[in-house]
């Protein structure tokens, strides 16, 4: 009787596992100093402006042209990125070439290169006296100092969260079922749509709101390609830190703010589209 009233009183089982009351302490302590509590200031700061100066701030035109600069550059970045990044992880995964280990490890090198270093060699590229901005010069292509080049970094900071997050799934389709595709009379491109996309959709989501979120708040790689002009190439980053300079912190928060909701909703939108592939096609990312 005393073992069953004891059950009863239990909050939960134990864990096969220990150290689960320590991990969940640990991953809360450290959501809430390193995460949640910055937010949390920089919501409380805004609250603080007032609603009417506040949307004054965030609706400044200037502003508006950075934030459709930061999140139009990203999402198309992204948005080649989820091309690029499945077409390469597809030939690392499938295909034996001479070299392909060296391909395999620069795809991780913009996680280990510097932003300032890649946003410098990219300009020395793209330049007009660059070593392929000088070819493009006479055929009156500008890269540099342009929002094209503030999209070519974006691509290149971007690119390893797709193949990275696409390469561990690619490698679990077992090449039977492309196989029975065939056999059944299926075309190359109806066994890419019809049986390997499906899978490759969760995954290609994952990589796409990876790259999508790393290339919204990039900054030091675009700089030195961006040219940095008002109202055509200065992205929103960049513009808190000028606002900051100036001693302006409202209009960085407000800056702030409205970068944070603009992420968290098409976070949210992209995480919901996940759930939904997941459910209908049966795959996990």
């Amino acid at each position: 009787m005393h073992s069953i009233t004891r059950k009863r009183w239990r909050l939960r089982q134990p864990s096969v596992i220990p150290g689960f009351g320590l991990a969940l302490g640990v991953t809360l302590a450290w959501l809430i100093f390193i995460v949640l509590i910055p937010l949390s200031g920089l919501l409380w700061k805004s609250s603080a402006l007032g609603w009417e100066k506040f949307w004054a701030l965030a609706l400044d035109v200037r502003t508006l042209y950075a934030l459709r600069m930061s999140f139009g550059g990203a999402f198309i970045a992204a948005l080649v990125n989820a091309v690029l990044g499945l077409i390469l992880a597809w030939v690392l995964v499938r295909y034996r070439f001479p070299g392909k280990r060296i391909l395999d490890a620069m795809v991780d090198l913009p996680f280990a290169l510097p932003t300032a270093v890649a946003g410098i060699a990219l300009t020395t590229l793209y330049a007009p006296n660059g070593w392929i901005g000088q070819f493009l010069t006479p055929l009156g292509i500008k890269i540099a100092f342009t929002p094209v080049g503030i999209v070519i970094a974006l691509i290149f900071v971007g690119l390893p969260f797709v193949v990275r997050t696409a390469q561990p799934v690619m490698e679990e389709i077992d090449r039977e079922v492309e196989e029975a595709a065939a056999t059944l009379g299926a075309s190359r491109f109806q066994t890419i749509t019809r049986v390997l996309l499906p899978g490759l959709a969760p995954a290609a989501l994952t990589g796409f709101a990876l790259a999508f979120a790393r290339a919204a708040g990039e900054y030091g790689s675009v700089i030195f390609i961006a040219g940095n002009k008002p109202y055509v190439s200065e992205i929103a980053p960049l513009l808190i830190v000028i606002r900051l300079e100036e001693y302006n912190y409202s209009a960085a928060t407000a800056i702030a703010t409205v970068m944070l909701f603009i992420s968290f909703t098409m976070l949210l939108i992209i995480n919901l589209i996940q759930s939904w592939s997941r459910r209908r096609y049966g795959y996990g990312a």
